[in-house]
């Protein structure tokens, strides 16, 4: 097949290249910056778009079958001031609407376009059981999620199956969220973050490509399907798991206000509860290669680890 992925530079879209290119299938990738696919691997066809100032190049979609779609603002990249706050909503909404618009432009259209999506479709929910029916919830996040998928949801209308996929917190040994936590939890002052009972969505990097392949192949996935792992924890859960994982204390707990403090509104991210069910994917028959957080974790830890002490140049081409 001959793949189109946007946000190809990304902690996920450089998995999703790596695993695309070693099954064989041509890659087409979209940057803001010239040249950036080459970064990516030789025989990977790069275009220059700004996916917030115009349409999706018809060029890039020639002889397209697939479109996975995961460019957009990092959510927790910096504060949410009013204007961070316009960068990850038009990023997503704006540039979901000119690819879509790209769609239009060309008579021969991909067969299906795996859209990025997240967890936060659903608001903070306590411990309510949450799969692909469960209905949008409040907020922020929940907000850009909804104008988001309805942005994608309008390549159906030309003929292409559309799966949203509603992403959880993505661990990968090479950044993202697990990073973020390690000095903290080495130098035993990890912990909970407020009451610990908010359900943490967690999904291994690799499980995710396999996700979004999955998602490309199976033609009766259509509409969301969420990107989380069976073995779904609490915050306190996850923070005992990776502090015995790492053999380290966990005493330590960040209280809710002193994260509002630090953080703003930003800290709905850490404190939003959703006990996403994978349900679509476990019914369309995806097989979670970690399923339950510890193996995840140990895997991840041990795979950082041998990155640190493999020589620069291997380190280069790393990240399995």
């Amino acid at each position: 097949m001959k793949i189109l992925v946007t946000g190809a530079t990304g902690l996920i879209g450089k998995v999703l290249c790596r695993e695309l290119s070693e099954q064989g299938h041509t890659l087409v990738t979209t940057s803001r910056r010239a040249g950036a696919a080459t970064a990516l691997g030789r025989g990977i066809f790069g275009f220059q778009w700004n996916p917030e100032s115009g349409p999706l190049p018809a060029e890039a979609l020639a002889g397209v079958d697939g479109v996975v779609h995961l460019a957009g603002e990092p959510v927790a990249a910096r504060r949410w001031t009013e204007e961070q706050k316009r960068k990850i909503r038009d990023s997503r909404v704006i540039g979901t609407r000119n690819l879509v618009r790209g769609l239009m432009s060309v008579r021969m259209r991909p067969g299906v376009l795996v859209s990025g999506s997240a967890v936060g479709y659903y608001g903070s929910r306590g411990d309510e059981k949450l799969d692909e029916k469960a209905p949008a919830g409040r907020g922020f996040l929940s907000d850009v999620c909804q104008q988001w998928e309805r942005e994608g949801a309008a390549a159906g209308e030309l003929g292409v199956r559309v799966a949203h996929l509603r992403t959880g917190v993505v661990l990968s040994a090479d950044g993202g969220a697990l990073p973020k936590m390690m000095p903290a939890f080495k130098f035993g002052v990890g912990g909970r973050l407020g009451d610990g009972r908010q359900w943490f969505p967690w999904i291994h990097v690799d499980d995710l490509v396999g996700l979004i392949l999955h998602a490309l192949g199976v033609p009766t996935i259509g509409g969301p399907i969420n990107g989380a792992a069976p073995g779904i924890v609490t915050n306190a859960e996850f923070t005992r798991e990776l502090a015995s994982v790492l053999r380290r204390p966990s005493f330590f707990a960040v209280p809710e206000a002193g994260l509002r403090l630090l953080m703003g509104e930003m800290a709905e991210v850490l404190l939003t509860s959703q006990r996403a069910i994978p349900q679509v994917a476990l019914e369309t028959g995806y097989r979670f290669r970690f399923a339950d957080l510890r193996p995840a974790l140990e895997h991840l830890l041990d795979q950082g680890r041998r990155q640190a002490s493999a020589p620069e140049s291997a380190r280069a081409g790393s990240g399995r």
